[in-house]
């Protein structure tokens, strides 16, 4: 078995993964089987590195220290010239040339002092230069210097103007701040050599990378997306329209013109989505700050979704005490779809050639290819804007959840009407309830939804347009659409069974969401680990609520530790599996569909659709959370097993 080099506790030297950087680390443990040593740096972080990656405390010591080697030819001649007059030497310690090349040094020396890392919005690290009053220095930069290969003869190391300097390429690697700051004036020369080289390094810096990963099918598969997603969509609105949507009498027929079109229908679209807008710029709400940008600023976003739907729940109450009949709704649902789909290709349109004149660190980080269709579809700026509207914010709660329940209680209407009862049937009410609690819910926390990936790391393209304007009001509400015509008888007692199925989902839900949201702020906070409610005893009859609470009393914070300078919470929901979260929406999705019965596959296809698609982002999750922090994540797997359906997958 090979020796060590370190023993545990010597303070030595340690490469920063992915770079050429070496920092004091202080040597914890040593893994025999891997060869690999556990070192803390001193901002706490805990890496595991090679032994070819650590040195000697003394090598660096020595290459500042040590003078230089000169050649024969080169050394001064102990005797003196018989003419030159006696001159009493200066001491070693005041050699002028030694004294020279120390202050040339000390100017150029780099100073490394990690600080805290700020939280980035998926994009390249921010570089920042201030020139003091003083001709000095005085810049925080983001940067990496290419320290060359350490020769052999340990030749002194002094950093000149010439070093290579180069900007961070991704956000993946250790983003780390490093202050280079002058300790001497001695050298201007320098000094303005340096600053010169420092303004290269940021103007290079905040060049924005195209996108080299390219998902959903790539290109390819982008444009294909474009055309096959509104004929899903008007497929299943029309199958749902039959008297006998069975799998047996698809594909349906090609509807008229006339179902797809009305002038009157598209104008009041225009409204509801105008409408929606003035409640968003009412100055009512809270203010909150997004995640910081490419540029270092934070997007002020103001949160009154909440009222929003309150006040449209009061307007719709007003509309029906005055006699309006909100089951024209149902009547023109096919027209209300091609209208709000015509209004998301006008808005991707728009948001895709705003996006030509956007400056480069407003670009998407994954919609920025260079290719049209890829980029249309993905959406090629970030955070578009309209002064104080930010588009994508808006789109993603507003117009399209709220229409959601408003299509909802339409089609409970009309169920009255179309099978003339004199209530909604409870299959009706289930599926109400359960999907207006859902969009509540998502409005009260509306400030969870800036971390998410749509926010942060998505740019708003005719993906997210048509998702939030067309997918989500008229694809989600396929239960409530489908009862109207083909009721279903549901039995109390089955029906309770659905309410605890509901519960369980909702429970997991937001338990999980309810941990990530406050462990993000405040890794601390012991409500990460407090228990979150009660349970009571009717929802431990069931085996998934066993293990729930098992997991919701669990008291001890557990974290890992990441080279980012984040942690990864491998305690409560998220200790369970890898997305709880996902876990919750799916079992949700499940108990809106079993209100619709058996008799058709119909009513299932949004809780199959909405598996395949929380799979396809727990990847996508993956991928980016491997790639960010690194052998943290990959022990996070192996204490977390599996990723959203505990014991399956």
């Amino acid at each position: 078995m090979p020796s060590r080099k370190y023993d545990i506790g010597d303070t030595v030297m340690g490469r920063w993964p992915g770079s050429s950087l070496y920092y004091e680390v202080k040597v914890k443990a040593f893994n025999p089987s891997t060869q690999l040593y556990t070192v803390k740096y001193v901002d706490g972080t805990e890496l595991e590195l090679k032994e070819a990656d650590i040195k000697r405390s003394q090598l660096f010591k020595s290459k500042r220290e040590g003078s230089r080697s000169k050649s024969p030819s080169r050394r001064r001649s102990r005797s003196r010239s018989p003419g030159r007059p006696v001159r009493r030497s200066t001491s070693r310690g005041r050699d002028p040339k030694k004294e020279k090349e120390s202050k040339i040094y000390d100017v150029l020396e780099v100073k490394l002092s990690p600080l805290p890392k700020s939280v980035i919005n998926n994009a390249n690290v921010q570089y920042e230069k201030k020139i003091s009053t003083n001709n000095e220095v005085s810049s925080e930069v983001f940067h990496k210097v290419e320290v060359g290969q350490y020769e052999e003869k340990q030749k002194a190391v002094t950093i000149t103007a010439q070093n290579k300097v180069e900007a961070l390429p991704e956000i993946d690697r250790a983003d780390v701040r490093y202050n280079l700051r002058p300790r001497k004036e001695d050298n201007d020369k320098v000094s303005e050599s340096f600053e010169r080289n420092v303004e290269e390094v940021t103007m290079k810096s905040v060049r924005k990378s195209k996108t080299a990963e390219l998902e959903f099918g790539g290109r390819i598969g982008a444009f294909i997306m474009i055309f096959v997603l509104p004929v899903i969509v008007f497929l299943l609105l029309v199958t749902c329209a039959k008297k006998d949507p069975s799998i047996y009498n698809f594909p349906p027929s090609l509807p008229a013109f006339s179902t797809l079109w009305d002038s009157q229908v598209f104008g009041i679209v225009g409204l509801w989505l105008l409408f929606q807008v003035f409640l968003h710029l009412l100055p009512v709400g809270k203010v909150v700050d997004g995640l910081p940008l490419e540029s270092g600023k934070k997007l002020k976003y103001r949160t009154n979704g909440f009222y929003a739907i309150l006040v449209c729940a009061v307007m719709v109450g007003a509309a029906v005490f005055y006699g309006i009949d909100f089951t024209y709704v149902h009547d023109h649902f096919l027209q209300f779809a091609s209208s709000a789909f015509i209004f998301s290709v006008l808005l991707s349109l728009y948001l895709y050639i705003r996006s030509r004149w956007a400056s480069k660190d407003e670009l998407a980080p994954n919609g920025n290819s260079g290719n049209l269709f890829y980029d249309f579809f993905i959406g090629h700026e970030l955070n578009p804007r309209v002064k104080s509207l930010d588009l994508k914010y808006f789109c993603e709660l507003r117009p399209g959840l709220i229409g959601w329940v408003l299509i909802n209680f339409s089609m409970a209407l009309a169920e009255m009407k179309e099978q003339n009862i004199e209530y909604p049937s409870l299959a009706m009410i289930l599926v109400n309830a359960f999907q207006l609690i859902y969009v509540l819910d998502a409005l009260w926390n509306e400030e969870a939804i800036l971390t998410t990936m749509d926010i942060v790391h998505d740019g708003f393209g005719y993906m997210l347009a048509f998702g939030d304007l067309v997918w989500v009001p008229f694809v989600y509400s396929l239960q409530a659409y489908y009862l109207v015509n083909h009721p279903n008888q549901l039995s109390w007692p089955f029906g309770a069974v659905i309410i605890i199925l509901n519960g369980t989902g909702y429970l997991v839900f937001r338990k999980a969401n309810s941990q990530k949201n406050v462990f993000r702020r405040n890794p601390h906070d012991p409500r990460v680990a407090r228990k979150f409610l009660h349970l009571s005893s009717s929802f431990i009859l069931t085996v998934y609520l066993v293990l729930i609470c098992f997991i919701f009393f669990i008291k001890d914070l557990k974290t890992i530790s990441t080279a980012t300078g984040k942690s990864l919470l491998v305690s409560g929901m998220w200790g369970f599996v890898r997305h709880p979260n996902y876990l919750g929406d799916i079992i949700m999705a499940l108990a809106w569909s079993l209100p619709c019965g058996f008799s058709h596959i119909l009513p299932y296809f949004y809780v199959l659709y909405f598996t395949c698609l929380l799979v396809h982002r727990e990847a996508r999750d993956e991928h980016q959370c491997r790639k960010k922090y690194g052998s943290a994540w990959d022990e996070y797997c192996r204490q977390v097993r599996y990723r959203i359906i505990p014991g399956i997958y």
